[in-house]
């Protein structure tokens, strides 16, 4: 294979580890800030803000974070938001206050949805374009593995002090600059710079539109993330984890196979159907929380989130600058997140007022609209619209 068609290169594996290095940091706080709240005096009620205000802070400020990426360089915005963020790690140990520990993460979201676009736009530029889904798929990979791993150490060093959980975060925070400033710098076609002229040519704001197909199905996400283990207590399911676990098994055993598929059928007939399975997965949920509906709910909803991403990604990028990139995962990012974020917030509500079947039927209801939305975005905001090259203006299309 050619090497301009060659996915496992060096660049590639180097941001697999950084991108692990990344959340392995972040879901050691995640988990654990919480009980920090509560040590610190907070309530119930107020710990659960702190994944929130991240969250909504991440997603509110993705769009400028990214676009911010495109104008400064990927690379240094790694390494930027890579040295921030030890600082933060630093702020949570030494914060004994909860209304202080609650105020950081509204700033600490900014930061991250900068190093995540910013990555996003970096990888993209690594990936040969031939086999993008299937690199943005395995790169995933990467995130999942972290996740897997990071919460079970997060408590271990939590028990040991949080001063120790905190410092072993602030030490991942700066391998993980160190990683960014030795990358090679990006190519000449993903050259950033200049300066925009109005907020309308800073933000994507026709991908922003069109992402709002992803936040009608990670809003179910957002969902089943907070309350799959209830569901299953509730209806006498052991382990309660059997939801989440079936999730990460199903995404990890599919990544690769449809991300090979959205190569060569192309994004879009992958991510159609993403959306689709998405949709029966919350629909299973709406008529039993028994062990079979639950097992088959989650493999159904992971084999579409697993590839609904990277698919989506893929299709953006086939109309999208190579020097917006970082906006264009900039607005990706702000409408997955918002998504996660509102749907565990809403779902939550109509859980403790109308149950649980309720509660995934509205989510399977609003995922519904997913597909529809997205052929009427695409033919209002992509359809007759050439790929952009990089030597074109890249506010011509705003």
């Amino acid at each position: 294979m050619a090497d301009a068609e060659r996915l496992f290169q060096p660049r590639f594996f180097v941001m697999c580890g950084f991108t692990f290095t990344v959340f392995l940091s972040a879901f050691l706080l995640f988990p654990t800030a919480p009980f920090r709240v509560l040590a610190l005096g907070g309530s119930e009620a107020t710990a659960g803000l702190f994944l929130g205000f991240l969250t909504y802070a991440s997603a509110l400020s993705a769009p400028f974070t990214g676009a911010l990426a495109d104008r400064l360089g990927t690379r240094r915005m790694l390494v930027g938001c890579g040295l921030v963020l030890t600082g933060f790690a630093a702020a949570y140990g030494w914060s004994d206050d909860a209304r202080t520990f609650l105020a950081l993460p509204l700033l600490h979201g900014i930061f991250w949805s900068g190093l995540l676009s910013a990555s996003s736009a970096y990888m993209s530029d690594v990936i040969p374009e031939g086999r993008r889904a299937e690199g943005l798929s395995y790169w995933g990979m990467s995130t999942v593995a972290a996740v897997a791993v990071a919460p079970s150490l997060g408590f271990w060093l939590f028990r040991q002090g949080w001063g120790v959980l905190c410092a072993v975060m602030a030490g991942l925070n700066l391998v993980m600059a160190l990683i960014a400033l030795h990358l090679p710098p990006e190519s000449a076609s993903a050259a950033r710079g200049g300066v925009a002229r109005s907020v309308a040519g800073l933000i994507e704001w026709r991908i922003v539109v069109f992402a709002l197909s992803l936040f009608l199905c990670s809003f179910g996400y957002g969902g089943l993330t907070s309350f799959s283990a209830l569901y299953a207590e509730a209806g006498g399911v052991t382990p309660r984890s059997v939801y989440l676990n079936t999730l990460a098994l199903t995404i990890l055993g599919t990544r690769p196979v449809f991300g090979r598929m959205a190569d060569r059928l192309g994004p879009r007939h992958v991510f159609i159907p993403a959306l689709l399975s998405m949709c029966l997965g919350l629909s299973l949920l709406a008529f039993s929380g028994r062990l079979p509906a639950l097992v088959a709910s989650a493999v159904l909803f992971g084999a579409g989130l697993g590839q609904a991403h990277p698919a989506f990604s893929a299709y953006v990028l086939q109309h999208v600058d190579a020097r917006r990139r970082g906006a264009a995962f900039g607005a990706i990012l702000a409408a997955f997140d918002t998504g996660i974020g509102t749907g565990s917030i809403l779902i939550g509500l109509l859980v403790s007022r109308f149950g649980f079947r309720v509660a995934f039927g509205c989510a399977a209801a609003l995922a519904a609209l997913a597909v529809p939305y997205f052929l009427w975005a695409e033919k209002r905001f992509l359809a007759g619209r050439p790929t952009p090259t990089a030597a074109g203006d890249p506010d011509r299309d705003l």
